[in-house]
């Protein structure tokens, strides 16, 4: 008989919706070590514009991958997926459970569903690739794509150079589509997942807790944070970090290229958008059990019943 598989614990949701909340509650009752799944939480140095667990939410419920890489490195899927694993594994053998919290919902693909083959970066092609867009504009190799690869072409828009220099540079490496090679799936996660989803039923709440917690973010010196960043001279916004909503958004505003006023209501903005996709992305999603953030103790007992009398 086959020994069953160990149990993981997803909990995701838009930003602002209360995960980390409900994470450290529910450590108190749960054998769980906590596993951060976001994409901005990794960098040190960014601690309020990520809304990142202070010390004493640390205290009370340690999350690991937080605080692992400096703003000026990148951190992929697959790097997530292979820390991710790797921490997942140490806490199973310690006896409890793995519970990874947080709202980059590419990397819950990426552990769920194991990653496609896709070919590594190779900086020659890249700089080929980029030297043609300077000679002939992006809007040609756009053309390009939609010869080679149709759905791609459909997919990704001619002023999106960071994705369309990357299709063009899989099929150029591997003599194979970008969209061919992902409908190749990885290896799938060897775990039971008790999968959650937390969020207000009401758009609007979530909208008001973006905008508060932004104006927390401002008193609490949100811009000094990003003016030492942009101060260090080695940094720049097209990096993952500086990508980060609301970062962008103050760097701009830091760089002369807005005041701060507009600097605020864009990073607003931005950080709505991204509830709006990571929502998406939720409604999409198999096997998920949905918590409302505006009855916290009932999303609490929904998730603690589920471990109990396991449930999906």
């Amino acid at each position: 008989m086959s020994k069953p598989l160990p149990t993981a614990i997803f909990l995701m949701g838009p930003t602002a919706s209360g995960k980390t909340d409900l994470a450290i509650a529910l450590r108190q009752h749960l054998p769980v070590e906590l596993i951060s799944v976001d994409s901005a939480l990794i960098y040190k140095g960014m601690d309020i514009g990520t809304a990142k667990p202070s010390a004493q939410e640390q205290a009370l419920a340690p999350h690991r991958l937080i605080d692992i890489l400096d703003p000026k490195e990148s951190y992929s899927a697959a790097d997530f997926r292979r820390d991710a694993l790797q921490e997942m594994s140490e806490i199973v053998a310690e006896g409890k459970i793995p519970l990874l919290v947080g709202g980059t919902m590419l990397y819950y693909k990426a552990l769920l569903k194991g990653l496609s083959p896709l070919p590594s970066a190779d900086p020659v092609i890249r700089a080929d690739i980029e030297r043609e867009a300077a000679e002939k504009g992006w809007q040609h190799l756009h053309e390009e794509l939609k010869r080679i690869d149709p759905v791609s072409g459909a997919r990704i828009h001619p002023n999106d150079p960071q994705r369309l220099s990357r299709a063009l540079e899989v099929f150029r490496i591997s003599g194979k589509t970008l969209t061919e090679l992902t409908e190749q799936k990885g290896e799938a996660l060897p775990y039971q997942v008790k999968q959650f989803a937390i969020a207000p039923a009401d758009r609007s709440v979530l909208h008001q807790r973006i905008e508060l917690r932004f104006e927390k973010m401002m008193a609490a010196g949100f811009e000094q944070e990003v003016k030492a960043l942009y101060d260090r001279g080695d940094l720049h916004p097209d990096l993952p970090s500086i990508r980060c909503v609301g970062y962008r958004q103050m760097w701009d505003h830091l760089a002369g290229e807005s005041t701060l006023d507009e600097a605020i209501y864009r990073g607003v903005c931005a950080t709505r958008q991204l509830a709006k996709r990571q929502i998406t992305w939720l409604r999409g999603w198999d096997n998920l059990t949905w918590l409302d953030s505006l009855s916290p103790d009932l999303a609490l007992q929904t998730v603690l019943q589920s471990m109990c009398c396991g449930s999906e």
